[in-house]
């Protein structure tokens, strides 16, 4: 070959080169993407979007892209492009486009520790088939009839061992709270019994890893994670298999009612299935709700104008009952905690417990005239529009009374078309009425019978798992209204 014809090959495939990338480069910039930060290669903006900050707040980095670039940005967060949306409009926009336009996208870390089939990372036709097992097991009819004297139990069971003019760790005793309750109400365990016991151990090293850096390594917090998951689950197959015993023996008792005989009995799923299921129902139900019950006692300790009101409303409650020679809080009991309702709902706006979600474009989607490519990750901010004050009067104020506002006269600014503390769409939170009535009966049995203040100052901050440093240690003092 001459060196002509060299010239004319290395021309040739220069030329084939510059094609190809003015088409590649084509095809990316045809997007019209929202403005915003790719960060840092690899890293991306991840850092600074997860540094703590104030849970009454979306935190400084938000705050600083929300100002520079608007509510809808890009940038590249947990390793991928992503879209943030602290939009209204867009996160509903999501929610109802689940399965069509986006679906369910967790970082592969939080599948590794809640297990492939956990509902948290499932998607398609079998989060669909988990979530019907989970809304039937937490039917209307069931939280009237069983769950709402459950809860009022286990709120005695904590409530009734606070001492008189003691300090306590609010946080703690949530947590104690909503986790026997969810260990009696999946499996039929008895608070305060060895093995209950040992299972809450290894669930406390559990969640810490399931909110800490996925670093596998000796020492770490994510390994011994993944090795409580482990026990775990070992624990919850045991427990299958005395079940499954007791059943074909013909020993069909009262603890067969609870989630996991229901789920033997009325479902196909395999052993596998079943143990991810339990694992991540243990989860949603104990964590959010602990934390959203610590919320509340916090928001109202800095709120005695609606202490006042809902001792006022609990004190009628139980005036009636007193009469009537009734004990157990009913239904109908619950339906009157109208103010309390609001406290619930204020408490999920301010302290927004889960203050963004993971979902992932499935096509390329164009909203507002921006462009969201398929593949690419999308984050709702939840927090971001349950604080805006567009939406929200003074939102970082604790103001229940804007929901009553609300229920009286249809207006006030607190609009349940921007209130989304479950989400949203068919991936709506399965327990979310259930974490109401937790809060309700906990409020009513709280305000009726202690006044509490805070033993030292602390405060919520987004990790961006909702936490407070000191446990809200609280002094508490035993003052029963009747």
């Amino acid at each position: 070959m001459s060196d002509s014809d060299h010239i004319l090959l290395l021309l040739s495939s220069i030329l084939a080169l510059l094609i190809i990338f003015i088409l590649i480069n084509r095809k990316k910039t045809r997007f019209n993407l929202p403005p915003g930060n790719m960060g840092w290669p690899f890293i991306g903006e991840t850092i600074g979007y997860l540094k703590p900050y104030s849970a009454i707040s979306v935190g400084e980095f938000m705050e600083h892209h929300i100002a520079r670039y608007g509510k809808i940005y890009k940038s590249s967060l947990f390793g991928e492009p992503t879209i943030v949306s602290a939009d209204a409009g867009l996160n509903r926009f999501i929610f109802q486009n689940e399965g069509k336009l986006f679906e369910c996208s967790y970082p592969r870390s939080i599948g590794g520790i809640l297990g492939k089939w956990s509902m948290l990372v499932l998607v398609g036709d079998m989060h669909r088939d988990m979530r019907i097992i989970s809304l039937n097991f937490l039917s209307h009819a069931r939280l009237r009839t069983h769950l709402l004297r459950e809860v009022e139990n286990h709120t005695f069971l904590v409530l009734n061992a606070w001492k008189d003019n003691s300090v306590l760790s609010a946080q703690d005793e949530a947590k104690k709270f909503t986790f026997n309750l969810m260990a009696k109400h999946i499996m039929s365990m008895d608070p305060g019994k060895p093995e209950t016991e040992r299972l809450k151990r290894e669930y406390v090293t559990f969640m810490k890893g399931v909110v800490s850096a996925p670093l596998n390594l000796p020492g770490c917090a994510y390994r011994k994670a993944l090795q409580s998951r482990s026990t775990i689950l070992k624990f919850i197959e045991e427990k299958m298999k005395e079940r499954i015993q007791k059943m074909e023996d013909g020993q069909d008792d009262m603890e067969q009612d609870d989630l996991l005989g229901w789920v033997l009995k009325h479902s196909n799923l395999s052993t596998e299935q079943i143990l991810d299921l339990v694992l991540s129902l243990l989860f949603a139900g104990h964590e959010t709700s602990s934390v959203a019950i610590t919320l509340s006692i916090y928001f109202l300790q800095g709120s005695p104008a609606a202490v006042k009101q809902l001792q006022e409303e609990h004190l009628e409650i139980a005036r009636a009952k007193k009469q009537s020679g009734e004990k157990e809080l009913n239904w109908e009991d619950y339906k009157k905690m109208e103010f309390t309702q609001c406290v619930v709902s204020e408490t999920l706006r301010l302290g927004n417990v889960v203050r963004f979600l993971h979902r992932k474009a499935l096509k390329d989607v164009r909203y507002k005239g921006y462009d969201i490519p398929s593949g690419w990750k999308v984050l709702p901010v939840l927090a971001a529009v349950h604080l805006d004050s567009s939406h929200f009067d003074h939102p970082q104020h604790f103001n229940p009374w804007r929901w009553q506002q609300q229920q009286n006269s249809g207006s006030s600014g607190a609009t349940n078309n921007y209130f989304m503390p479950f989400g949203g769409g068919p991936r709506l939170c399965a327990g979310s009425e259930l974490a109401k009535l937790e809060m309700a009966v906990f409020i009513h049995h709280l305000v009726l019978n202690y006044h509490w203040e805070l033993a030292e100052p602390d405060q919520a901050f987004a990790f961006p798992f909702v936490d407070f440093p000191k446990g809200l240690p609280i002094r508490v003092k035993h003052q029963p209204l009747l």
